[in-house]
């Protein structure tokens, strides 16, 4: 029996799945299926995080092939608007160039080499242009692509069909409001590379929903360090103790959905099998409103777990009703309560269900292994009957500054200061192991082996042929 199969949540506590079969309303077919695999249980190396000989593999092999999330559709509404994003060296102006088409060049002049456009911080919104113009010699393009203007072009005889001219570019795919690109033209249709993400996501409808927040921040640790402290609920006894009366940690479940996707159920309204005799449904019921800054209004006390998230499911979709609008009846009590975490290959993590939707995103800062930026995107649905909004900009947060300081991550951003108690100190310690090795849990930190198993995949592929 691998270990994926042993283990089955601490004993006498209910699963993540009988939760999903008490649901008040009805959980969905593709919250109900699982999805096992064994992937061994050897250790990982750990200058897989720390060695920049590795991070420069990561860099040729990895990063030029994947689909990248780059921003969303409504970063850049209007035909010119812009946005520079950024990863390992690379450099992309992604624009819209038409109502319904979206481009990415490489952000390099064709003479001498210089950017064409500069953010004010990584990721961030940038300009409204009608063109694309270098500020060194002059150098145009339009928007398409195509050359508008070479100063003195006669004085470049490898430069006089225009199709030498025409900058070059990624490739563009858009999927649930989100801008992908990818520098592979051999690389798979992002459909394909996302399955079965779009079939399950579609039931939520990321693409209706608006941007209501972005904020990042640099951390000192390597990227991998800092992403799969978010893919596991094993953590919470130790760093979010205070979350335990309602987060069902142990008993989480974990599925692998293909060599790019993987995700992580938590449910909340329910109490950490830790706690064992000391948890009450009545205090997951309260404990769970008063983390989102309400209180119980009365009446009678939940009878047990199932009906503590069935009361508390109840109340969540009567406040998106009369926050949005609409019909909320079919959204079950998982999907307006329960921690719902897909992770997509290489770093990019929506959160399903109908709450308003947490987005992570993580990349190296620059060439540096040690460093990384990692960004909160909190996205929330259109009222009925109303204009989407134009997304807010990216906030970087100061060196000084904590994510609590955001006030546009109420509640998440404490949490995530706790989470920052641990990376910086997670690449240090690496970096003094005297083993070498990283030891993963069997079943609960599935998904980060799974993350290295897909990695190793690109990594042993030079794409150059050589």
């Amino acid at each position: 029996m691998s270990a994926a199969e042993r283990w089955n949540g601490p004993a006498g506590a209910p699963s993540y799945d009988d939760y999903l079969a008490h649901d008040g309303v009805g959980a969905p077919e593709v919250l109900k299926r699982q999805h096992r695999r064994d992937l061994g249980t050897a250790p990982l190396a750990a200058e897989r995080y720390t060695s920049q000989t590795f991070f420069e593999l990561e860099a040729t092999r990895l990063w030029p092939r994947v689909w990248q999330m780059a921003c969303r559709e409504e970063d850049i509404p209007a035909v010119g608007d812009a946005l520079v994003y950024e990863v390992v060296g690379k450099s992309f102006v992604v624009v819209r160039t038409a109502p319904d088409r979206i481009r990415a060049y490489y952000n390099s002049c064709l003479h001498r080499g210089r950017k064409l456009l500069l953010g004010s911080a990584p990721g961030s919104s940038c300009a409204h242009v009608d063109n694309l113009r270098c500020p060194f010699h002059g150098f145009t393009w339009h928007l398409d692509g195509g050359p508008k203007f070479v100063p003195c072009r006669g004085d470049f005889p490898t430069l006089r069909r225009d199709e030498d001219l025409r900058l070059p570019e990624a490739r563009v795919e858009t999927w649930g409001g989100f801008v992908f690109l990818n520098m592979d033209a051999n690389a798979p249709p992002l459909a394909q590379y996302l399955a079965p993400l779009p079939e399950h996501f579609a039931r939520w409808g990321l693409e209706r929903r608006f941007k209501a927040a972005h904020v990042g921040k640099v951390i000192a640790c390597n990227w991998k360090v800092a992403q799969e402290a978010f893919m596991e609920s094993y953590h919470v006894i130790a760093t979010h103790p205070q979350i335990l009366e309602f987060c069902a940690d142990a008993n989480a479940r974990y599925d692998l959905l293909g060599d790019h996707v993987n995700r992580n159920l938590t449910a909340f309204g329910a109490p950490s099998p830790h706690l064992a005799g000391r948890a009450s449904p009545d205090r997951a019921y309260a404990g769970l409103l008063a983390m989102y800054g309400q209180r119980d209004a009365g009446g009678a006390a939940p009878l047990d777990w199932y009906d503590a998230r069935r009361k508390l499911g109840a109340r969540v979709r009567e406040s998106f009703r009369r926050a949005y609008g609409g019909d909320w009846s079919q959204a079950s009590d998982a999907e307006v309560l329960d921690a719902l975490v897909y992770n997509v290959f290489p770093n990019f993590a929506p959160w399903a269900g109908y709450a308003p939707n947490i987005v992570y995103r993580w990349r190296p800062h620059g060439r540096d292994v040690n460093s990384c930026l990692m960004e909160v995107m909190i996205l929330k649905p259109v009222k009925e009957g109303a204009e989407p909004p134009r997304a807010v900009p990216f906030r970087l947060l100061g060196d000084r500054e904590r994510w609590s300081d955001a006030g546009e991550l109420p509640v998440l951003g404490a949490v995530i200061d706790q989470d920052m108690e641990n990376m910086p100190y997670v690449q240090e310690g690496l970096l003094a192991s005297g083993t070498g090795q990283v030891h993963l849990a069997g079943y609960q930190e599935s998904r980060i082996r799974h993350f290295h198993a897909t990695l190793d995949r690109y990594l042993a592929v030079d794409p150059s042929g050589t």
